[in-house]
């Protein structure tokens, strides 16, 4: 098992102590509740300070959380207005469909379920919400690596792991897929993931028309194809829902 960082411990020890109890705190503070040296505390401290996670007052010397603590934090409740403008649109694609709906963003190096709406039948189910699925073989990574590129980069970097012997790990061939996505604006994933599998995705983008997430179906190959084709009225579904909730994001019409 690979070691933790003790540095990195000690930072987000900080980080925690700041967050809580008094606004502002002094090194001497900081050093003793975390039982540090204080010329140990005052080098992270420093570090931090740097990077803007921390600020210290001019006139008391005392520090407190800084900025880009908050624009971190604001991009984790952007996914939560992505979740939020989604939800109605969603269960909408569920009931049309007829299959589970995912709602997908990046996260290192892979796709995160942010949200999930069960297939509308009586089977048993297992709510996904916190999982996480390949860049290269699904249709949601797909999406996100041909419009996102910081998604398009760590795709390239990762090891394309081959799932099932129809996933495409070859560089070329999966960057000629991404270039389908770009040109039709949907990519789909026909087991290249799970056997008899198959899944539809499109992006959805923010007022800024940039890509922040990916929306679309998963269900049986059988019932996703028809005459060994993605269903058409299918694909039009996933990229109306992507369409809407890009909408209430603000991106204006696609």
């Amino acid at each position: 098992m690979a070691r933790n960082i003790q540095s990195l411990e000690r930072a987000a020890a900080m980080l925690r102590l700041l967050a809580g109890g008094e606004r502002r705190l002094g090194l001497s503070d900081i050093a003793s509740s975390l039982g540090l040296a204080k010329g140990t505390a005052h080098g992270i401290l420093r570090t931090l300070q740097q990077e803007g996670f921390v600020e210290q007052d001019e006139a008391s010397g005392r520090y407190q959380l800084g900025a880009e603590l908050l624009r971190l934090g604001t991009t984790y409740l952007d996914v939560h207005e992505l979740r939020a403008r989604a939800l109605v649109w969603t269960d909408d694609l569920a009931r049309s469909s007829g299959e589970s709906v995912y709602l997908g963003v990046l996260h290192q190096q892979g796709v995160l379920i942010v949200h999930h709406v069960f297939r509308p039948d009586d089977s048993r189910q297992v709510l996904e919400i916190g999982a996480m699925q390949p860049l290269h073989s699904t249709a949601l990574g797909k999406v996100l690596s041909a419009y996102d590129p910081v998604a398009h980069s760590e795709a390239l970097e990762a090891d394309r792991k081959a799932f099932t012997d129809r996933t495409v790990c070859d560089l070329e061939a999966f960057e000629h897929l991404l270039d389908i996505t770009r040109a039709r604006g949907w990519a789909a994933d026909v087991e290249e993931t799970w056997e008899g599998v198959a899944s539809i995705a499109a992006p959805i983008h923010d007022r800024r028309r940039m890509p922040v997430g990916a929306v679309g179906i998963t269900g049986a190959v059988e019932r996703v194809r028809r005459d060994g084709e993605l269903r058409p009225e299918l694909v039009a579904a996933v990229r109306d829902c992507a369409r809407a909730v890009s909408r209430d994001l603000g991106a204006g019409r696609f």
